[in-house]
């Protein structure tokens, strides 16, 4: 098994649909941008969204694996996935490496 890094690239945050259809809320997202974590044996790392871990889980979980090569050849590394978790309105975008060192 690897260990795979998650890597926070770009959080984007749609301000007309949130003030349309969501639900006033204080505190949404805890992600900063160049945020690290480390899933260890493709569990779910420490203090990690577990609403974005529903949609990186599997992909973590197969480069934990040591799978990869995703849509067949989707990524230059055939060891990652960029994956954005599925928050309609605060999307957060994540690159997902597989620790191979």
């Amino acid at each position: 098994m690897y260990d795979c890094r998650i890597t926070v690239m770009r959080k984007t945050f749609y301000k007309d649909l949130a003030a349309k259809y969501e639900n006033p809320i204080e505190h949404a997202c805890d992600m900063e941008i160049g945020k690290v974590f480390v899933s260890k044996n493709g569990a779910r790392p420490e203090g990690f969204c577990e609403s974005a871990w529903y949609s990186l889980r599997p992909f973590v979980e197969e480069l934990a694996k040591g799978g990869g090569n995703f849509y067949d050849g989707w990524m230059k590394d055939p060891k990652s996935a960029m994956i954005s978790c599925n928050d309609g309105f605060r999307p957060v975008s994540f690159y997902v490496e597989a620790i191979t060192e």
